[in-house]
């Protein structure tokens, strides 16, 4: 999936670099996209969730009982679960990304700098009266 995300960035990029590109198309597409991106990171969260809830088990387990096999166990879950926070991580900020995509296209399409208008220097958030 990491290649995927990657490869899928890319194009969007050649696309806004690319004049000739209907952007009303290539909005759609990357609504699509981050919709199933955001899916997958949906999943990948709940999975990432129960993996440190299980290694958290096994230690008490462990520190309560003495059985060495949850230690065993839990070393195997600690290492899944760094596995996943960093998939986790990894997906987390190329859905950031493509929102700053979304945010290219729309401006393009519209005439209107979006980001611009939601966020200041600080990046904080302030309405604007028209």
């Amino acid at each position: 999936m990491r290649k995927y995300i990657t490869t899928y960035m890319k194009k969007v990029d050649e696309a806004l670099a690319d004049k000739d590109t209907d952007l009303e198309l290539l909005k759609e597409e990357h609504i699509r996209q981050i919709g199933f991106i955001q899916h997958e990171r949906l999943v990948h969260l709940l999975v990432t969730i129960m993996c440190c809830i299980l290694l958290f088990l096994c230690m008490g387990v462990f520190f309560i009982c003495g059985i060495k096999a949850f230690l065993a166990v839990a070393a195997l879950l600690l290492i899944l679960s760094l596995s996943y926070l960093l998939y986790y991580f990894f997906i987390e900020n190329a859905v950031q990304a493509m929102y700053g995509q979304y945010d290219e296209i729309t401006s393009r399409l519209h005439g209107d700098d979006i980001a611009g208008r939601l966020m200041d220097k600080n990046n904080m958030i302030r309405i604007r009266r028209k």
